[in-house]
Protein backbone atom coordinates (compact mmCIF):
# COMPACT_ATOMS: atom_id res chain seq x y z
CA UNK A 1 0.00 0.00 0.00
CA UNK A 2 1.38 3.43 -1.13
CA UNK A 3 2.55 5.56 1.45
CA UNK A 4 -0.35 8.37 1.10
CA UNK A 5 -3.11 5.66 1.40
CA UNK A 6 -1.97 4.40 4.28
CA UNK A 7 -1.93 7.93 6.15
CA UNK A 8 -4.81 8.51 4.76
CA UNK A 9 -6.56 5.24 5.81
CA UNK A 10 -4.82 5.61 9.33
CA UNK A 11 -6.67 9.06 9.34
CA UNK A 12 -9.73 8.00 8.69
CA UNK A 13 -10.03 5.52 10.65
CA UNK A 14 -8.82 8.08 13.60
CA UNK A 15 -11.18 10.35 12.86
CA UNK A 16 -14.22 7.57 12.57
CA UNK A 17 -13.01 6.93 16.76
CA UNK A 18 -13.36 10.48 17.58
CA UNK A 19 -16.62 11.03 15.49
CA UNK A 20 -20.06 10.93 17.90
CA UNK A 21 -22.30 7.51 17.67
CA UNK A 22 -19.02 5.69 15.84
CA UNK A 23 -16.76 4.85 18.81
CA UNK A 24 -17.50 1.19 20.54
CA UNK A 25 -19.66 1.61 23.27
CA UNK A 26 -17.69 0.19 26.63
CA UNK A 27 -20.71 -0.31 29.55
CA UNK A 28 -20.06 -1.25 33.13
CA UNK A 29 -21.66 -4.64 32.58
CA UNK A 30 -18.30 -5.37 29.92
CA UNK A 31 -16.20 -4.68 32.72
CA UNK A 32 -17.81 -6.77 34.71
CA UNK A 33 -17.50 -9.87 32.37
CA UNK A 34 -13.77 -9.07 32.27
CA UNK A 35 -13.43 -8.48 35.79
CA UNK A 36 -15.78 -11.76 36.47
CA UNK A 37 -13.37 -13.59 34.03
CA UNK A 38 -9.98 -12.53 35.88
CA UNK A 39 -11.77 -13.36 39.06
CA UNK A 40 -12.37 -17.16 37.88
CA UNK A 41 -8.70 -17.87 36.84
CA UNK A 42 -7.63 -16.53 40.04
CA UNK A 43 -10.26 -18.67 42.11
CA UNK A 44 -8.91 -21.93 43.62
CA UNK A 45 -12.47 -23.24 42.77
CA UNK A 46 -12.87 -24.01 39.09
CA UNK A 47 -16.83 -23.82 38.84
CA UNK A 48 -15.93 -19.74 39.24
CA UNK A 49 -14.28 -19.76 36.18
CA UNK A 50 -17.25 -22.04 34.82
CA UNK A 51 -19.85 -19.65 35.84
CA UNK A 52 -18.31 -16.69 34.10
CA UNK A 53 -19.31 -18.87 30.98
CA UNK A 54 -22.65 -19.95 29.10
CA UNK A 55 -22.68 -23.82 29.83
CA UNK A 56 -21.86 -24.52 26.14
CA UNK A 57 -19.14 -22.19 25.97
CA UNK A 58 -15.84 -22.83 23.73
CA UNK A 59 -12.44 -21.74 25.29
CA UNK A 60 -9.62 -21.79 22.58
CA UNK A 61 -6.09 -21.08 23.61
CA UNK A 62 -4.36 -20.41 20.50
CA UNK A 63 -1.00 -20.49 21.66
CA UNK A 64 -0.82 -24.04 22.80
CA UNK A 65 -3.29 -25.30 20.44
CA UNK A 66 -5.66 -26.34 23.56
CA UNK A 67 -9.90 -26.12 22.45
CA UNK A 68 -12.59 -26.52 25.55
CA UNK A 69 -16.03 -26.86 25.17
CA UNK A 70 -18.31 -27.12 27.86
CA UNK A 71 -18.50 -26.09 31.86
CA UNK A 72 -16.74 -29.63 32.79
CA UNK A 73 -14.31 -29.29 30.69
CA UNK A 74 -13.85 -25.60 31.62
CA UNK A 75 -13.05 -26.82 35.17
CA UNK A 76 -10.73 -29.47 33.98
CA UNK A 77 -8.43 -26.95 32.20
CA UNK A 78 -8.69 -24.25 34.96
CA UNK A 79 -7.09 -27.00 37.05
CA UNK A 80 -4.44 -28.58 34.87
CA UNK A 81 -3.32 -25.09 34.27
CA UNK A 82 -2.97 -24.24 37.95
CA UNK A 83 -1.38 -27.31 38.54
CA UNK A 84 1.13 -26.31 35.65
CA UNK A 85 1.48 -23.12 36.73
CA UNK A 86 3.21 -22.32 40.12
CA UNK A 87 1.37 -19.28 41.93
CA UNK A 88 -0.28 -18.78 38.48
CA UNK A 89 -2.20 -15.42 38.79
CA UNK A 90 -4.05 -13.28 36.20
CA UNK A 91 -3.93 -9.42 36.13
CA UNK A 92 -6.69 -7.52 34.64
CA UNK A 93 -5.58 -4.52 32.07
CA UNK A 94 -8.09 -3.77 30.04
CA UNK A 95 -11.85 -5.16 29.16
CA UNK A 96 -13.99 -3.97 25.95
CA UNK A 97 -17.60 -5.45 26.05
CA UNK A 98 -20.04 -3.94 23.60
CA UNK A 99 -23.01 -5.59 21.42
CA UNK A 100 -22.17 -9.18 21.89
CA UNK A 101 -18.18 -8.85 21.45
CA UNK A 102 -15.32 -7.55 23.19
CA UNK A 103 -11.80 -8.39 24.48
CA UNK A 104 -9.89 -8.73 27.79
CA UNK A 105 -6.29 -7.74 28.02
CA UNK A 106 -4.44 -9.46 30.77
CA UNK A 107 -0.95 -10.41 32.45
CA UNK A 108 -0.77 -14.26 33.19
CA UNK A 109 2.36 -15.25 34.77
CA UNK A 110 3.89 -17.47 37.77
CA UNK A 111 6.39 -20.30 38.20
CA UNK A 112 6.59 -23.11 35.53
CA UNK A 113 5.82 -26.27 36.89
CA UNK A 114 4.05 -28.09 34.24
CA UNK A 115 4.09 -26.28 31.04
CA UNK A 116 8.02 -26.65 30.07
CA UNK A 117 8.98 -28.44 33.54
CA UNK A 118 12.08 -25.40 34.07
CA UNK A 119 10.85 -24.49 37.81
CA UNK A 120 11.41 -20.66 36.75
CA UNK A 121 8.78 -17.95 36.57
CA UNK A 122 7.21 -16.16 33.99
CA UNK A 123 4.73 -13.39 33.02
CA UNK A 124 3.10 -12.91 29.40
CA UNK A 125 0.97 -10.28 28.31
CA UNK A 126 -2.38 -11.35 25.73
CA UNK A 127 -5.56 -10.90 24.74
CA UNK A 128 -8.98 -12.84 25.05
CA UNK A 129 -11.33 -12.03 21.76
CA UNK A 130 -14.53 -12.90 23.20
CA UNK A 131 -18.17 -13.29 22.04
CA UNK A 132 -20.63 -12.91 24.92
CA UNK A 133 -24.64 -14.09 25.26
CA UNK A 134 -26.49 -11.93 28.34
CA UNK A 135 -23.70 -11.33 31.22
CA UNK A 136 -21.73 -14.81 30.16
CA UNK A 137 -18.91 -15.23 27.58
CA UNK A 138 -20.02 -18.07 24.90
CA UNK A 139 -17.07 -18.18 23.10
CA UNK A 140 -13.35 -17.28 24.29
CA UNK A 141 -9.91 -16.93 21.75
CA UNK A 142 -6.90 -16.21 24.03
CA UNK A 143 -3.83 -14.90 21.73
CA UNK A 144 -0.33 -14.65 23.59
CA UNK A 145 3.19 -15.51 22.94
CA UNK A 146 4.17 -18.94 23.67
CA UNK A 147 8.10 -17.66 22.79
CA UNK A 148 7.84 -15.03 25.64
CA UNK A 149 7.48 -17.11 27.99
CA UNK A 150 10.42 -19.82 26.51
CA UNK A 151 12.28 -16.82 26.66
CA UNK A 152 12.11 -16.32 29.94
CA UNK A 153 12.25 -19.95 31.27
CA UNK A 154 15.63 -20.02 29.51
CA UNK A 155 14.27 -22.64 26.17
CA UNK A 156 14.93 -20.36 23.75
CA UNK A 157 17.26 -17.33 23.90
CA UNK A 158 16.03 -13.78 24.73
CA UNK A 159 17.17 -11.28 22.23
Amino acid sequence: MPTIARRLAITGSCLGLALPGTATRTTAAGKAIGQRWIDGWNAADPSLLAEAFTPDATYEDVAFGVRKKGSAELRALHKSDHDDVGGFYVKLIASHVADGHGTIEWTYGGKDLGLFKTGKPFEVRGVSVIEVRGSRISRNLDYYDVATIMKQVGLLPAS
